[in-house]
């Protein structure tokens, strides 16, 4: 099943299938997808102590944490499939290399989830890579 939503940084593809998203999207296999968890306690890593508060604090971040990607967000948007899910693989909603088309995207998402203010593209988010001595900005 994928999902096009808007997320808290721009439009996306969500889905519990990494290999649907890699099809979707022509994607290469080597390429790993960002992992969204709804809130901290679904969080499957371990997170070194002294970083704990600031994924905590965090907004529209990103995080690298022993080559797993993932960021921690409250969808704003009001879905009962979306709070359902404790995890989901994300992705921008475009092809490979490609700008966001409208078009392109209804034709190949399962369920669409769009409230008043409809679908728009953002600014993607920060990407920092952490471990338990330093923080190093990607994005």
């Amino acid at each position: 099943m994928i999902i096009l939503t808007q997320t808290d940084t721009t439009v996306g593809f969500l889905s519990q299938n990494e290999r649907e998203l890699q099809t979707l999207k022509s994607r290469s296999s080597t390429k790993p997808f960002i992992k969204v968890y709804k809130n901290f306690k679904s969080l499957s890593l371990r997170i070194p102590q002294n970083k704990k508060n600031m994924l905590r604090r965090s907004k529209k971040t990103t995080f690298i944490v022993k080559n797993t990607a993932f960021r921690i967000t409250q969808d704003s948007v009001n879905s009962q499939i979306l709070r359902d899910m404790s995890w989901s693989y994300s992705t921008s909603a475009n092809q490979s290399g490609k700008n966001y088309e409208r078009d392109f995207c209804i034709k190949k998402a399962d369920i669409i989830i769009e409230d008043k203010n409809g679908l728009h593209e953002g600014v993607s988010s920060s990407l920092l890579k952490i471990n338990a001595k330093k923080v190093r900005k990607l994005r």
